[in-house]
């Protein structure tokens, strides 16, 4: 099933009555970096330009849906759950789950059948500026899906990830990036087949070996909550100053790292990388309000990277997300060379020196 999706194709059909009265299903699903950054949206989560990231691999959620058949059964009846976080209650997660089961009940239906009990782990500091969002949004994704499988016969494993992406966005944006790997697109844009707003799409052209095993350390420069959550700041761009020229920019940034990644151009690679995660910071450093993400060891940190790429000329390069701590990239060839450089000059400007080594994932994994 190659053609594009939309959204009708997604509503559950199903009237079977026979459904399953309890059961669970785990997903491990991992967070993605951004290269080319999606930062601006519109109702319902949709992108205002396409994003391209790398799926990461050590950096992820594991999360168990356990599901029982409610007594309860009433369309329009709020989804009644639990959250567990690292074998804590959590009802501080519960509104934003409840934003996502309403807005994914229209396609998945079944699920105002069941109470719900979720429980959810991350291999990494949780409101770090790792995607935290990205990996748990699309684990619950997923385990719905399991359970729509349980009700459907014949569905491929090409609707199953397309319909995953779907949901998984719903909740958060970049989620629908953490369904496949190694590098996904979410966002349509010209140059690249199959790319859409609706869901994220494996990269469609063969990837050069430059980028093949690529790795990120992640500098964790500060572990604490983030100073602006991702939500707020997207909804800076409505009426931001210079969001047109960020969204043309976007654009033609992904239109050339589509040939990049195909040529394997690691100078120019690295050029547009680090410019992203600039123009990103910019973007919040001009809005109304405006806010300061970095940290001064984050600016120690990308100094220090620079210095250490002219020295070497190594192709080392760094890219942030909507906050303090950097991402340390790296091709496969060069990973003894930057490890000795980020033990011996970068770890030193992370919160009790901890970073997190990690590298290009395949994307999410069930688990029995």
């Amino acid at each position: 099933m190659n053609k594009m999706l939309t959204e009708q194709d997604f509503i559950f059909k199903n009237n079977s009555e026979d459904m399953p009265e309890k059961g669970s299903f785990t997903w491990k699903t991992p967070s993605n970096i951004a290269l080319v950054k999606y930062w601006g949206k519109r109702d319902p989560q949709l992108p205002e330009n396409p994003s391209i990231s790398f799926t990461l691999d050590a950096c992820f959620t594991m999360t168990t849906l356990e599901f029982n058949k409610s007594s309860l059964v009433q369309d329009d009846k709020e989804i009644n759950f639990d959250v567990f976080f690292e074998d804590e209650k959590k009802d501080d997660f519960k509104p934003k789950i409840q934003r996502f089961f309403q807005r994914i009940k229209q396609y998945v239906p079944f699920i105002t059948d069941y109470d719900f009990v979720i429980r959810s782990r991350n291999s990494f500091p949780h409101s770090s500026g790792i995607a935290s969002s990205a990996s748990g949004m699309s684990a619950l994704a997923l385990c719905i899906m399991s359970l729509e499988k349980e009700l459907s016969e014949n569905m491929t494993e090409t609707f199953f990830h397309k319909k995953s992406s779907f949901l998984a966005r719903l909740g958060s944006g970049s989620a629908s990036r953490s369904i496949d790997g190694e590098l996904v697109v979410w966002g349509n844009h010209n140059d690249i087949q199959g790319s859409n707003d609706l869901y994220g799409i494996k990269f469609p052209s063969i990837i050069h070996d430059n980028f093949k095993n690529y790795h990120d350390t992640i500098l964790l420069v500060d572990k604490g909550e983030k100073q602006v959550s991702s939500t707020v700041g997207h909804d800076l761009m409505h009426g931001h100053p210079f969001a047109e020229k960020r969204f043309e920019q976007a654009h033609q940034n992904l239109s050339e790292l589509n040939e990049i990644l195909q040529n394997g151009d690691l100078k120019k690679f690295i050029n547009i990388v680090e410019s992203e995660a600039l123009t990103l910071h910019a973007m919040m450093l001009t809005s109304n309000p405006y806010f300061i993400l970095m940290k001064p060891n984050t600016l120690s940190i990308i100094n220090k990277i620079w210095e250490f790429r002219a020295q070497t000329n190594s192709n080392i390069c760094f890219t942030l997300d909507a906050g303090a701590n950097v991402h340390v990239l790296y091709p496969e060839s060069e990973k003894k060379l930057v490890n000795n450089f980020i033990v011996s000059e970068l770890i030193k400007y992370c919160q009790n020196n901890h970073y997190i080594c990690d590298r290009v994932g395949l994307g999410a994994k069930q688990f029995e």
